[in-house]
């Protein structure tokens, strides 16, 4: 048997929430129904953010109501606090991811808290999610996990410490993420290794950034601690703003390859979800889609896990 990998894709989020270009709703519902066709079957399609701070994302209710409709996808948002949860339980989302930053600095800037408040938002989080008639999974994201634009590094024992707490504060999982771009395989392979014993049995997942080169290295480094989840963006769309050309989010086309090639079974099919890129493509001209698969093609002898084991 195969070891399965759960990639998730999060371009439709993390991808589009930096790109001033509001995509139509009618274009997100198709790009969204050509990955479930291309097998993908983790999404997290948009965020409760505050529309008026975020238009890109304002039809979210609307685009997460049809995803809910696709059956055995894995549908899941993404909540700044417990007012994002309301939202996100009022529609019946099955899981939400909520994002805190281990860097003080960072959080302070980015949501105007310090973590130890976005900590205890969480736990009132928690209590909202599991508590209601329909209980909704909610997993925890550490941005800054790996390092800061603001301070610099990060001290690797308040990571666990962290983590530590969130899994006492009853999440249903953890996301380590290298949020700016900063971590490299020896020091993720280390962390993920340390947080996974930590919070064990709940599942460790990545979301890695490409920006200095390094994403799918720091993935393998992940995979080599014992990760299984790992988030990625069609394209690799969520490129700092600031930064034209730079890459964001590692390559979800070059990540199933990735793992395919090791034989691992991802569910996707990599020609079809290469061609997914023409949707976005054409709602987003000016928007650079990256991507060595999508250039160079499948080597000739490459056949996808699932296919081989048939």
């Amino acid at each position: 048997m195969s070891e399965k990998i759960a990639l998730r894709e999060v371009g439709m989020r993390d991808g589009l929430q930096s790109i001033a270009t509001v995509m139509p709703t009618e274009t997100k519902i198709a790009w969204l129904d050509a990955e479930y066709a291309a097998g993908v079957r983790y999404v997290e399609v948009s965020s409760f953010v505050p529309p008026k701070l975020l238009p890109q994302l304002a039809d979210a209710e609307a685009v997460i109501a049809h995803a809910m409709t696709l059956k055995g996808l894995h549908v899941s948002a993404l909540i700044p606090n417990s007012r994002g949860a309301e939202r996100g339980i009022a529609l019946g989302v099955p899981e939400m991811n909520y994002v805190l930053s281990v860097s003080n600095g960072h959080n302070l800037s980015n949501v105007r808290r310090p973590t130890a408040e976005s900590i205890e938002d969480f736990r009132r989080v928690v209590q909202l999610c599991h508590s209601g008639d329909k209980p909704a999974r909610i997993n925890c994201g550490l941005a800054t996990s790996f390092g800061c634009t603001i301070e610099g590094d990060v001290d690797e024992d308040r990571v666990r410490r962290i983590a530590s707490e969130i899994a006492a504060a009853g999440a249903d999982g953890i996301i380590l993420a290298d949020t700016v771009g900063y971590g490299q395989p020896a020091a993720i392979e280390r962390v993920f290794r340390k947080v996974i014993a930590d919070v064990a049995p709940l599942p460790v997942a990545a979301h890695f950034h490409d920006t200095r080169g390094l994403g799918l290295a720091n993935v393998l480094a992940a995979y080599n601690a014992g990760c299984r989840e790992f988030d990625a963006s069609l394209g690799g769309l969520g490129g700092c703003p600031y930064a034209p050309g730079a890459t964001g989010n590692i390559v979800m086309e070059d990540t199933a390859f990735l793992f395919e090639a090791m034989g691992c079974e991802t569910g996707i099919d990599l020609d079809r979800l290469v061609e997914v890129r023409a949707v976005v493509a054409r709602a987003l001209p000016e928007v650079a889609l990256h991507g060595a698969i999508a250039k160079a093609g499948l080597p000739r002898n490459f056949h996808p896990v699932a296919q081989a084991a048939e």
